[in-house]
């Protein structure tokens, strides 16, 4: 797929998106306040065009009002994806470019903000203390307070008390408790991978995923101590969890991949259960865990960690098994979402690896736009979706950055802990 294709076809959606009273929304209407799949999400991609000289800032204002029209669910019953926190990203990711016009909003969104990482943080020292498990909602990117810390850092304020909370909180939710006389990691949760009690993980599991588990806590210590803002026992976290990965690494025979969880079973075992190859995606798999653990290296100067991670994701994206499990274009756990992770890690990379991770930038462009299709009638396709994780929102923005040859201009993927 070539950068020019790339390109007409993240027009063509952002056209077919330009006006939020006459675009096809579908389930998006009912998701409103919605990161993921809503209005703010979609909002993002009108942000970036027009941060990159690309299309008009009258269509992001137009979003964000249309998103902000009715009041927005704040407090406990909001999380990062939903409600004033969903706002607050997308406003921030505006207000970069435009902080006149929105700075007002801004300043009152940071205010709830702070108080909502003041409450859940408080909650969850009282977690710890009573000796009880956490919720993956306690913690994860998506609901808990790595995605509040996803906000804060992009705020770039390092003495903010709010994220020297959520980091202080990163840190102690690594050390190991002892539940039913068993000694297990901080993060082990007593449900399934979904939240709920799920008789396929009796005696819980240990999420490693980007969106739901430690991997989106490894990247938030990882990105902090980059931006050079550290807590107490900071780099102790960033190892206990590094030492958890290596502990549960795979060898596919075409490099390394890491398990989307670790059961009470294979915990006890020490041995992971066979599977079939799984999607290298950001939510869940290698391509998140390798970027993760690229910014880690990062962090710690740690060259050999920095290049293994490069080489695995390399090897996650031009393994056809792998990619064979990979079956939409979504950005959460599509091809578009791993060339945006691809891109990502490029820019950071080792110059041994970054020209292989560009090199496969173009094949998963082309799985998500094959070449020679119309850009309005892929458009309209992927329009069955339009939001930013699972829908046509997001492709387009991932679609930008490789065209461009530049990261993105408005941080708008930050919510996603990869940058």
């Amino acid at each position: 797929m070539t950068a020019q294709a790339a390109l007409d076809l993240a027009e063509a959606v952002a056209e077919q998106l330009a006006d939020p009273h006459t675009a096809y929304l579908g389930p998006a209407v009912s998701h409103r306040q919605h990161l993921a799949y809503g209005l703010p999400g979609i909002a993002l991609l009108h942000i970036e065009r027009a941060a990159a000289g690309l299309g008009p800032w009258q269509r992001a204002h137009d979003w964000l009002a249309a998103a902000s029209r009715e009041p927005l669910t704040s407090g406990p019953d909001s999380h990062p994806f939903y409600g004033a926190p969903a706002f607050a990203h997308a406003v921030a990711c505006a207000a970069d470019h435009l902080p006149g016009a929105y700075q007002r909003a801004l300043d009152t969104l940071d205010r709830q903000m702070a108080d909502d990482v003041s409450r859940r943080t408080d909650a969850a020292h009282r977690r710890i203390d009573a000796g009880l498990l956490p919720a993956l909602a306690e913690f994860d990117t998506i609901r808990g307070l790595s995605g509040y810390g996803s906000y804060l850092l992009r705020r770039r304020n390092p003495g903010s008390a709010a994220l020297r909370a959520v980091l202080d909180y990163c840190v102690r939710l690594t050390e190991p408790i002892t539940h039913d006389g068993e000694n297990l990691p901080g993060w082990w949760t007593d449900t399934g991978p979904s939240g709920r009690p799920d008789d396929r993980f009796r005696g819980g599991h240990a999420n490693n995923g980007m969106a739901h588990g430690i991997g989106g806590v490894l990247a938030l210590l990882a990105l902090a101590a980059k931006q050079g803002t550290f807590v107490d026992g900071h780099d102790d976290a960033l190892g206990r969890i590094l030492v958890w990965l290596d502990r549960w690494r795979e060898d596919t025979g075409r490099g390394p991949a890491w398990p989307y969880w670790v059961t009470r079973d294979e915990l006890r075992t020490g041995r992971l259960t066979p599977s079939a190859p799984r999607r290298p995606s950001w939510c869940y798999g290698t391509a998140g865990l390798a970027r993760a653990q690229q910014l880690a290296a990062l962090a710690l100067g740690g060259t050999r960690r920095k290049v293994d991670a490069e080489n695995a994701l390399v090897a996650a994206l031009t393994n056809p098994a792998q990619l064979k499990a990979t079956t939409d274009s979504a950005l959460c756990h599509g091809f578009a979402g791993l060339a945006h992770v691809a891109a990502r890690a490029a820019d950071d990379a080792h110059p041994s690896t970054a020209g292989q991770l560009r090199a496969t930038i173009p094949a998963l462009l082309a799985a998500a736009h094959p070449p020679g299709t119309d850009p309005e009638h892929a458009a309209t396709t992927l329009m069955r979706g339009p939001g930013l994780l699972d829908g046509a929102a997001g492709i387009a923005l991932a679609l930008l950055a490789p065209s461009t040859s530049a990261p993105p201009r408005s941080a708008w993927d930050t919510c996603l802990l990869i940058a």
